[in-house]
């Protein structure tokens, strides 16, 4: 009995899950006006396949930032703040013609031993792509505070990945710290 019902909880859980983790927008005229209307929008959103809504992927080599003191590179006492990328997550909306997702990266910062306490600004790029042609990319200035204990947890999100509606079985989106020059595409 109590098998059964840790089974179905967790079925329930599973399935709450994957459902909160996409769902679709179809939010054409439907005659929003009159409540039937807003039923109907409703009832047309449901959830798109997992398998529609790209992997976010930690691009190797640029899960982790280090800053160093003025003049010095590569010397560990030098070190102002080691910052890191360690998991990530999306959300995917489907319009008629397009993929918007919403991406987050889960990090961790933390004063090195020429560093200390305040705010610091770390470089994030998000890069959509199918094969070789680049989707989305977008290098983020995002602020994290150092606390004076040293070390602390952040979480970046970028909710304005778009792609083509099409492209979504087949694109991969990157995440990763990036000293390139600040753009948007």
């Amino acid at each position: 009995m109590i098998v059964k019902t840790s089974r179905r909880i967790t079925g329930i859980l599973l399935f709450t899950l994957i459902a909160g983790c996409s769902q679709t927008d179809k939010s054409a005229d439907l005659g929003a006006s009159s409540g039937q209307g807003q039923q109907q929008a409703a009832t047309q959103q449901s959830a798109v396949i997992q398998g529609a809504c790209p992997q976010v992927y930690l691009r190797e080599g640029t899960a982790i930032h280090r800053a160093y003191a003025k003049g010095a590179k590569d010397d560990p006492s030098k070190v102002l703040y080691q910052a890191t990328l360690a998991a990530t997550t999306r959300q995917c909306v489907q319009t008629e013609n397009s993929l918007k997702v919403t991406v987050m990266a889960q990090g961790r910062i933390a004063a090195g031993p020429a560093g200390s306490a305040g705010t610091v600004t770390l470089p994030i790029r998000v890069a959509a792509s199918d094969g070789e042609n680049t989707l989305y990319s977008n290098l983020a200035k995002f602020s994290v505070t150092i606390p004076p204990e040293g070390t602390a947890q952040y979480v970046f999100t970028d909710a304005n990945v778009v792609i083509p509606g099409g492209a979504g079985s087949y694109a991969k989106i990157y995440v990763g710290f990036d000293e390139g020059p600040y753009n948007t595409k």
